[in-house]
């Protein structure tokens, strides 16, 4: 008993870290463009550092054939976007202030986020 409860409080500790807790390392968006594939249900990178007042290109490439992967959502920017399976997509993303700017799915499973400063 004793172990399923240590168990059971290992599992809940790891969702909370993945969930709430965890940080990607940061990528840094050389020469305004970057590009993001989006497989096994993530972003990668998922979390990516722009530089301020500059305007960026991001690549979006989709492998993953889930429906949900299908959908890129930027809400702060107003952005929505269909990503075609296997094939590069560009989203071009003005100028930015400083602060973080959430990237998603429409089912917010796939989540990342723009880093501008």
């Amino acid at each position: 008993m004793l172990f399923i409860n240590i168990a059971g409080l290992t599992l809940i500790a790891l969702i909370v870290w993945w969930f709430w807790l965890y940080e990607p390392a940061e990528k840094q968006a050389e020469e305004g463009e970057i590009v993001i594939t989006v497989e096994n249900g993530t972003y990668s990178p998922s979390r990516i550092k722009v530089r301020e007042g500059k305007p960026v290109e991001l690549k979006f490439l989709r492998k993953d054939q889930s429906p949900c992967s299908e959908t890129l959502l930027i809400p702060k920017l107003e952005i929505s976007e269909t990503l075609p399976s296997n094939k590069l997509k560009q989203i071009q993303i003005p100028a930015l202030e400083p602060g973080e700017y959430d990237f998603h799915c429409q089912m917010q499973m796939y989540r990342g986020k723009l880093v501008v400063g």
